[in-house]
């Protein structure tokens, strides 16, 4: 981190967290509304600690590099590194202390150079400390610290934390007094500034001084002077007439910080368009006191990290941390019609922020937390736990568990699996799994008890998410899970996952594709239940005798049901021209009574075991078939029985033709309807050039969750990228942040991916504007309002603008109308083009 003093004496003292700028960005002053401690005024996370702006001066939390890694590793994964786990979950820290002695107590703070986006955080169960709307900053600027002196906290062309004290015409350059508490030692080394911690050194290079002459800058010479805990500068050959300027350097060595790493799990679109990302993020405390400590980390502390982007990917309209004492992570996301954003995951914090005060069931380990923001993400509208006396939102084993394949748990991130979706009124399902015997059901649902070690739960909330509809268990004697789960044209509700029970008895004894279990380590299922959970209307099996499971659901508009899962068997292929033979991921259409396949195939290099942990799944209007998954390092180095992307097909029009060396990327496939051919295929990621054995990278992967494509086969992939940084990541320019921010070796960032495939056929969406100004809808009379298509997918369009007026017929997506009288209209547009398979699409604007 970088500090610049600036005097007229300008003094620039520039410490180092190493940060990059905006994009990869420069470092921001986020203000206090009460979410930390009342004596800090700004906050910027660093990617190896943490800084603090207080009254009169700042504090500086560094983390042992050492301990630190060895705590996300341990977390992350890094089988071939040998992590010795009974080693204790401890991370070392120092915190030290830097006043300004004998300042202004009225100083003025004066933050500028503003972001469009805000900090919302949502951390325990104390609403008191709860914030949002916090705003962001570039700079912050302490006027008057002392008589005629200022102090200005900013970022460098490098990214680098700055602060400099301007020292102006007339002021007393002895008055700059900085007093540090916390620390182990302070000495002088060639001319630098030398901070002694428990965790390592911190270095101020030699302070660079200059004042400025008419139209030149003139260098002085200026040294530190130590006085106990007392630092001082001693310029020589100052003129009191004009600026001065010193400029150390203070770079923090052998430290990283656990707030710059965040790891990606999922994803989902707005109405708009807009990109929706869920993590987690490892978060520094304020430190109470100075000086060593030690803090319980338990595997690894950490919050979900929330971040909305606009459409293009351009600006962050927010970011939130939602989190507790302990560690809080999301597993799926969806956004309402009002943009509202819906979180499913599970937290171990007794505090996490609930608006029911109790948690639903007696709770205890893991719980599942349902969590609703509004559109600002500056509230939460609804939150709560739910859980029983064991492990819930687990599917098997947690991330500090045993390594490698067990049960149901068959990649890296399989034990953060679960869905949510919402209906046309904004109820909230939730498919995920529980290890309690006393998880809260309802009166009436279909199963009310445990029936294993693991079952499966589905639950319904109101649109408010502070009540439960019903609750039910689903399973049989051994372990099941519920991964995923879709709305049928009736309203039942298909559910999904993996199971190694053979006597579940929502399975139906006969009339479906699979009435009994298949054999092997697990077969995937299919339920259809009643809306409101009372009855079982149909379920099946689906398996080979091998491990199978079905990790995406979705349904068509003729009620047929599609899933897509991996197999280690040989899948049945059915009516299908295209297919990978002897492939380990499967695409069925299957009858809308469970009965029988329409079509059934595979996709895939040929291996013997799956190429990828499948993340995203969607049927468009078209009915083509969308798949997203990543395979790879992530799952072999942690001793997962699975393949690699290696050998996966693509199409000519590839982003990537070709995975890395190691086989570790994401993968999308696109198939034809009816299985006819393949559409589209390609990879993504960081061209990786080592092997998979090695364990320096981790492949790009996800942790866990649910990312999804929106209706025109767009789409909204989490990543976690660029882990280790060994080689540059593919990024956008323009876009939010072009690369990895943590600076620190084994740290990753969410890395959010959008890309728009074009094959779901036609569709419209209108907006208005009024005089040039977009999405403006509101006038005096006579008022003209220009209409257009955004989308432009049509070949002719037909609007009808709601105020009586003749529908126009037109070839243009441009359109103006004026409205004579007052009120409210109801705008309707019809894309055409009769070439696609839906031929007509309709929207409305209000």
């Amino acid at each position: 981190m970088r500090f610049s003093k600036i005097f007229t004496l300008s003094l620039s003292v520039f410490t180092t967290f190493l940060f990059s700028s905006k994009v990869f960005s420069q470092i921001e002053f986020i203000e206090n509304k009460g979410q930390w401690n009342p004596k800090v005024k700004f906050m910027s996370n660093a990617g190896n600690g943490a800084f603090y702006l207080q009254k009169n001066g700042f504090t500086v939390l560094q983390h042992n590099e050492k301990d630190l890694a060895r705590l996300i590793d341990k977390v992350h994964g890094q089988k071939a590194k040998q992590i010795q786990f009974a080693q204790p979950n401890v991370l070392n820290s120092h915190a030290y202390n830097v006043e300004f002695l004998n300042a202004n107590p009225s100083v003025e703070i004066i933050p500028d150079k503003e972001l469009p986006s805000i900090n919302n955080y949502f951390i325990g169960n104390d609403k008191s400390k709860w914030a949002s709307g916090c705003r962001i900053f570039k700079g912050i600027t302490y006027k008057n610290m002392y008589p005629g002196i200022d102090v200005r906290y900013y970022t460098d062309a490098t990214g680098r934390l700055k602060y400099d004290l301007i020292v102006q015409p007339g002021a007393d350059i002895a008055k700059i007094a900085l007093k540090y508490k916390g620390v182990d030692q302070l000495k002088i080394k060639n001319r630098e500034l030398i901070i002694g911690t428990s965790v390592g050194e911190n270095k101020e290079l030699y302070p660079y001084t200059y004042q400025v002459v008419g139209s030149n800058r003139k260098e002085l010479d200026c040294s530190y002077l130590i006085e106990g805990d007392i630092v001082r500068f001693k310029v020589k050959n100052y003129s009191s007439a004009t600026p001065l300027i010193i400029d150390p350097t203070q770079i923090f060595f052998s430290y990283t910080g656990s707030t710059a790493d965040n790891w990606g799990f999922t994803a989902t679109y707005g109405p708009d368009g807009s990109f929706f990302s869920g993590g987690i993020v490892f978060a520094d405390g304020y430190p109470s006191s100075v000086g060593a400590f030690s803090q319980s980390f338990n595997g690894g502390e950490f919050d979900i990290a929330i971040m909305k982007l606009t459409p293009d990917g351009s600006n962050r309209v927010y970011a939130t941390y939602i989190g507790g004492n302990q560690q809080d992570q999301p597993h799926s996301l969806i956004v309402d019609q009002q943009g509202n954003l819906v979180i499913a995951g599970r937290t171990r914090s007794d505090d996490y922020p609930v608006t029911v005060p109790a948690t639903y069931g007696p709770g205890g380990g893991w719980d599942i937390i349902i969590t609703k923001l509004n559109a600002t993400g500056t509230a939460l509208i609804g939150s709560m736990k739910l859980g029983g006396s064991g492990n819930d939102g687990v599917n098997i084993k947690d991330r500090d568990g045993t390594q490698g394949t067990l049960s149901l748990n068959r990649n890296y991130g399989d034990d953060a699996r679960s869905e949510v979706i919402l209906d046309g009124g904004g109820n909230v399902y939730v498919a995920s799994s529980s290890q309690s015997d006393n998880f809260r059901t309802t009166p009436g649902v279909f199963q009310s008890l445990s029936s294993g070690a693991q079952d499966a739960v589905i639950l319904k909330l109101n649109p408010s998410v502070n009540g439960v509809i019903w609750s039910s268990y689903l399973g049989g004697t051994k372990d099941d899970a519920a991964y995923v789960l879709a709305l049928g044209n009736n309203n039942n509700i298909y559910v999904a996952g993996g199971t190694a029970s053979n006597d579940i008895a929502a399975i139906s004894s006969s009339g479906v594709i699979g009435s009994t279990y298949a054999g092997g380590a697990c077969d995937g299922y299919v339920v259809e239940i009643t809306n409101n959970a009372s009855g079982v209307i149909r379920g099946t099996y689906l398996g080979t005798g091998a491990a199978d499971q079905v990790y995406g659901i979705q349904t068509d508009r003729f009620g047929n049901v599609y899933v897509m899962g991996t197999t280690e068997g040989s899948w049945p292929v059915k009516n299908a021209a295209f297919v990978n033979a002897n492939s380990k991921q499967y695409i069925s259409k299957i009858q809308p009574d469970l009965s029988d396949y329409i079509y059934s195939t595979t996709f895939g290099s040929g291996s013997q075991l799956p190429n990828i942990s499948p993340t995203a799944f969607l049927v468009d209007r078209c009915e083509n078939v969308y798949v997203s998954g990543w395979g790879g390092k992530s799952n072999s180095l942690e001793g997962y029985s699975s393949g690699s992307t290696t050998g996966m097909p693509v199409t000519p029009d590839a982003i990537k033709p070709s995975t890395d060396a190691s086989g570790s990327d994401f993968y999308f496939f696109v198939l034809k309807r009816d299985a006819a051919s393949q559409l589209y295929g390609t990879f993504f990621g960081q061209q990786d050039p080592l092997t998979g054995s090695d364990p320096t990278t981790f492949g790009d992967h996800v942790d866990g969750g649910t990312s999804r494509f929106d209706r025109n086969g767009v789409i909204y992939q989490a990543m976690c990228a660029n882990c280790n940084k060994s080689v540059s990541f593919p990024g956008t320019p323009g876009a939010w942040s072009t690369a990895n921010q943590a600076m620190s070796a084994g740290k990753c960032n969410l890395g959010m991916l959008k890309i728009e495939m074009n094959f779901a056929g036609v569709s419209a969406g209108p907006r208005a504007s009024i005089n040039g100004v977009a999405n403006n809808n509101n006038g005096c009379i006579p008022l003209t309002v220009d209409f257009s298509d955004t989308l432009q997918k049509g070949k002719s369009f037909v609007w009808n603008f709601g105020d009586g007026t003749p529908t126009v017929k037109t070839t243009d997506f441009n359109i103006s109308h004026t409205y004579t009288s007052v009120g409210s209209y109801r705008v309707m547009l019809v894309a055409i083009d009769s070439t696609t398979c839906n031929i007509t699409d309709t929207a409305y604007l209000t």
